[in-house]
């Protein structure tokens, strides 16, 4: 037997009471478009579960893709049945021959929605139970954690039976908790804070901040191949280069050392606030832990809010390195995180930086600079693009070489 459909739960979705159907719809959108490279496939998601209809597809490439669309609780790959007992007899004894081995024990779990079937769900347990025994006679039932659980649902159209369950992504469809815009450096912990705002619905755009030639074109690809891995997990993502080159000269030139970095960081908090407005989100959110470097103390973290009054979302604030780490492995930017270019914070980066910067110091270093100006000419000179899940092949040998030198 081959299986016919995926059959989706939601989870946290679940609690969502009389707006619950909005976030199912959204839900029903994303699965969608996540499958829509699997033609035949159809998707139908109601009140209380999802259907994916595989309609030949394969289901361990269906399931793939699955696991990581934010919003799914779980999903159970599933044979479609004859909606009668014998068959359904002839159907849980095939399958049980198939997936037996020896010492398991196993349970049988029945749902009937359509009440016009002839057996109640606890006359179906006992019914397929017997014959489970029948195939197997030195098969032992466990109610509590069993090692296989045969769940079968009598539906209007047919009768279905699953024993697989594996585990989605949880979380919220992407899109549900309004947008925000992150600022993506080059490092491992601002992909982490974009995973993990997805996960909670939040439709991101990426602003990535580029000081040629201090920073090289390895490291915007680096940044452009960071949002690509994110884009798995919650579609297409609007990726905006900013140039940062003239405010970092101007910052060097007019600024101690050792307040370097807090003026950068209020700079960039200043610019991605102009875009985020322009860009109609709600949020701004980065990927600062406390603690972990010196622009990231709760006095430096004060200094750098206090330019903007937009609520600043810090997923991993207080995540330790390892536990960050453990993420960007599992959502597979770790990798490309580590590479070795540099991004805007780190080239100037002062050897003793300020750990607890005065506001009124800081204050003064930016009156001596055309700070409107200087904010203004980098949102002018934007550049904005899609990254999408698969990169683009450039087919122009120029630019290959162009690439490689």
């Amino acid at each position: 037997m081959n299986y016919s459909e995926i059959m989706i739960r939601y989870g946290e979705l679940s609690t969502k009471g009389k707006n619950k159907m909005r976030f199912v719809k959204k839900l029903s959108q994303n699965i969608k478009e996540a499958l829509s490279i699997y033609p035949d496939v159809q998707i139908y998601c109601d009140r209380d579960r999802g259907h994916v209809y595989l309609n030949g597809t394969d289901y361990q490439a269906v399931s793939t893709s699955l696991k990581k669309i934010f919003g799914i609780q779980s999903f159970a790959p599933s044979y479609k049945i004859e909606k009668s007992v014998p068959a359904l007899k002839e159907a849980v004894q095939a399958i049980m021959k198939n997936i037996y081995q020896e010492g398991m024990t196993f349970k049988i779990a029945a749902r009937r929605s359509d009440h016009s079937f002839e057996l109640d769900s606890r006359d179906l347990n006992h019914v397929l139970g017997d014959a489970v025994f029948t195939a197997i006679p030195t098969i032992q039932v466990q109610m509590k954690k069993p090692d296989i659980t045969l769940r079968v649902e009598i539906r209007t159209d047919a009768a279905y039976i699953s024993h697989e369950e594996i585990k989605g992504a949880g979380g919220l469809p992407v899109g549900t908790s309004g947008r925000g815009v992150l600022m993506l450096s080059g490092g491992i912990d601002s992909p982490v804070a974009g995973y993990l705002a997805l996960k909670r619905g939040v439709e991101i755009e990426v602003v990535h901040f580029a000081s040629p030639p201090y920073t090289s074109p390895g490291a915007l690809k680096k940044a452009h191949d960071l949002t690509r891995k994110l884009t798995v997990f919650g579609g297409n993502i609007t990726f905006i280069e900013v140039p940062f080159t003239e405010i970092q000269e101007e910052i060097k030139e007019k600024a101690p050392e050792a307040y370097l970095m807090t003026l950068t960081r209020r700079f960039m908090m200043r610019i991605t606030d102009r875009i985020r407005e322009k860009r109609d989100a709600m949020v701004i959110i980065n990927g600062e832990s406390l603690g972990q470097v010196a622009s990231q103390t709760l006095e430096s973290m004060q200094a750098i809010n206090a330019v903007t009054n937009t609520p600043v979302i810090r997923p991993v604030v207080t995540m330790d390195k390892l536990e960050i780490i453990d993420i960007a492995q599992d959502i597979d930017t770790f990798a490309i995180s580590i590479q070795p270019f540099e991004d805007c914070c780190t080239i100037f980066a002062p050897d003793r930086p300020k750990t607890n910067p005065k506001i009124k110091n800081v204050e003064k270093y930016e009156a001596l600079m055309d700070l409107e100006g200087l904010v203004e000419r980098a949102v002018t000179g934007i550049m904005v693009m899609e990254i999408t899940p698969k990169e683009e092949v450039k087919d122009d040998v120029d630019s290959l070489i162009e690439d490689l030198l």
